[in-house]
């Protein structure tokens, strides 16, 4: 019913109403009926009186029940975290009685409700994993679009499917194409051992739709390809072409917004990861945005401490390609000695000095539940590797929560260290 007087009233009616009677309602089939309808618009205070009610009835909690959990929540837009916590001890007990849309659902309610439980999205991998000839590939990109929804990256079965594309990529079309470039490179995520062959597949599916596919479509899965180090010739001939270019870049609101980072990410790639490769003079280029200050007081306590001056290193640098730093610190070929800022104003004209950089991500830059950079983030890694520095990459949030002692020998371990990590071997040592 559209808005009016007489709807509000009839709407505040059946909330006192619903209210009065929420206290007899024991059925939690009938309590989640209620949120479904009442939906996101409820009363914050409605919303938590059936709350209350329903966390009474929890011994009465069926699988089936605590499915719907998840979608009434979503519905209402309620992040209950002890109802939601009960639901997912049920479904994880009973996992194995689930279905398929099921699964999906629970998945793109955890999306809805930013509820991101690592139990529950390993339980419903390792099930998946385990009951692997259960599903087809379509099946298995849409579980996997929903866990890219959580920023969890289930590193078996995603070498599983892995495998699966590379074996048989016309069992692919456009839409699932999309949806493997877009999660692979989201989590960043590449198969150990068949990289390059699981790429050229992906590479060939697309080119058998080069001629149907908008240009939105195609800057996704260029970008897509871009952020996994990978050139797909075709389709980026196709993308840099004028037209194409021009009708991207000219899109208004959120799109042109979008559009200009990608093109500009893929701009940066040909130019750091392919130099060689020559573009057209048209292509895009990003003007620089106004440099991040970024305020980080316990790793600049610590570098402080570590390296006795505020002399030795530097912060918030800016550089070209509209990548920032953090911190910035130079030292000798070996990385045994830390050197003044002001003794090397140009690297170019010091061959034997080695740049490094600090960089301070928060967790929402690294895979749910792990220290595993996403997409965005690992590209960046790698392009300032190509730049010439030595990376080292800081999980902030964890880095907080350490003693200052501690601090101090996370990083003193990591600029000193003789070795560089290569940024697609980067896990759970990788980082502070």
């Amino acid at each position: 019913m559209g808005k009016s007087r007489n709807v509000d009233a009839l709407q505040a009616g059946l909330q006192l109403l619903v209210e009065q009677r929420i206290p007899k309602i024991s059925n939690i089939f009938m309590l989640q009926s209620m949120m479904k309808c009442f939906g996101k618009d409820a009363p914050l205070s409605l919303k938590r009186k059936i709350e209350d009610r329903v966390l009474r009835e929890l011994d009465h909690l069926t699988p089936l029940n605590a499915q719907n959990m998840f979608s009434a929540l979503a519905a209402m837009n309620h992040c209950s975290i002890l109802l939601l916590d009960a639901s997912t001890n049920k479904i994880i007990e009973s996992i194995h009685g689930f279905s398929f849309w099921q699964l999906i659902h629970v998945l793109k309610s955890c999306s809805i409700l930013r509820y991101r439980n690592v139990a529950l999205c390993s339980a419903i991998a390792n099930y998946v994993t385990s009951h692997i000839y259960m599903w087809d590939t379509n099946q298995l990109v849409l579980l996997l679009s929903a866990f890219g929804g959580l920023r969890f990256r289930p590193v078996e079965l995603m070498d599983i499917l892995a495998e699966k594309v590379t074996s048989h990529p016309e069992s692919l079309n456009l839409k699932y194409i999309l949806g493997v470039l877009r999660v692979y490179s989201l989590l960043n995520h590449v198969p150990k051992c068949q990289n390059q062959e699981f790429l050229e597949s992906l590479n060939g599916a697309l080119n058998n739709y080069l001629t149907r596919i908008s240009n939105v479509g195609l800057l996704k899965a260029v970008y897509s390809f871009c952020v996994l180090d990978y050139l797909p010739q075709p389709a980026l001939s196709q993308l840099l072409q004028e037209d194409n270019l021009n009708e991207l870049l000219k899109s208004d609101g959120l799109n042109k917004e979008q559009n200009e980072m990608m093109v500009h990410s893929v701009n940066v790639c040909l130019e750091l990861d392919s130099p060689s490769f020559t573009k057209p003079a048209t292509v895009f280029i990003k003007k620089p945005s106004s440099p991040l200050v970024s305020d980080l007081p316990e790793v600049q306590m610590a570098l402080l401490k570590l390296l006795g001056d505020e002399r030795m290193f530097q912060q918030n640098i800016q550089l070209p390609h509209d990548y920032n730093i953090d911190f910035e610190i130079k030292m000798d070929a070996d990385r045994k000695k830390v050197l003044p800022v002001t003794e090397v104003d140009d690297p170019a004209d010091a061959p034997d000095v080695q740049r490094v950089a600090v960089l301070c991500a928060s967790p929402s830059a690294f895979c749910f539940g792990t220290r595993h950079p996403q997409g965005k983030l690992a590209m960046k890694m790698r392009h300032l590797k190509k730049l010439g520095y030595h990376v080292i990459l800081v999980h902030y949030q964890e880095f907080k929560n350490l003693k200052k002692e501690e601090a101090i020998e996370c990083l003193k371990g990591e600029i000193y260290s003789a070795d560089a990590f290569p940024v697609s071997d980067v896990n759970l040592q990788d980082t502070i």
